[in-house]
């Protein structure tokens, strides 16, 4: 097998692979991959009285809203759990008592190696000093009632699928 990246972007490359497998005789395929140059985390962020705090952003893929948990890339060097504790604190302006690792899925195996790692965050409360959102970032801060989550993933307000997999993770739906 050959790779070579055929795409340099802000946040992935495209990789090239060219494939061979017994049953082809001498032909080759091609196969495309995104590769990150990290991981992901989220973190799903609970209150003491029993809400959930989000975040409501643009997404550009769906040139829409979405309602999400906090999360992001892992900077390179830092550990999943620092980083669920950091885009927890960037984007919604609340820290947790508690952080707890759940576990890590590959989102898309048929074309990433990315791995997310999911987390919960209990005792959440405001900071101070509120959101600190980096510059592409347009995030509103919404607390969610726990009761609340079914109604609203099957009347697709929340629809991203790492989200739902989060919230399942941690047993809440």
């Amino acid at each position: 097998m050959t790779t070579e990246v055929v795409g340099r972007f802000e946040i992935f490359d495209v990789v090239r692979h060219e494939v061979r497998h017994a049953s082809w005789g001498d032909r080759t395929r091609k196969v495309h991959t995104l590769e990150t140059a990290c991981d992901w985390a989220n973190v799903v962020p609970l209150t003491d009285d029993g809400q959930l705090v989000m975040i409501r952003q643009h997404r550009f893929g769906i040139d829409g809203p979405s309602l999400e948990i906090p999360g992001g890339l892992v900077d390179a060097g830092e550990a999943p759990l620092a980083a669920a504790r950091r885009e927890l604190l960037e984007e919604t302006g609340y820290e947790a008592a508690s952080v707890e690792p759940l576990f890590a899925v590959y989102p898309n195996p048929a074309l990433q190696p990315t791995r997310l790692h999911m987390f919960v965050a209990r005792g959440c409360t405001a900071a101070p000093a509120g959101p600190r959102l980096e510059e592409l970032e347009d995030c509103v801060t919404v607390l969610v009632p726990l009761a609340e989550l079914r109604a609203r993933i099957e009347a697709g307000e929340i629809h991203h699928a790492l989200v739902i997999t989060a919230l399942a993770a941690a047993r809440l739906l």
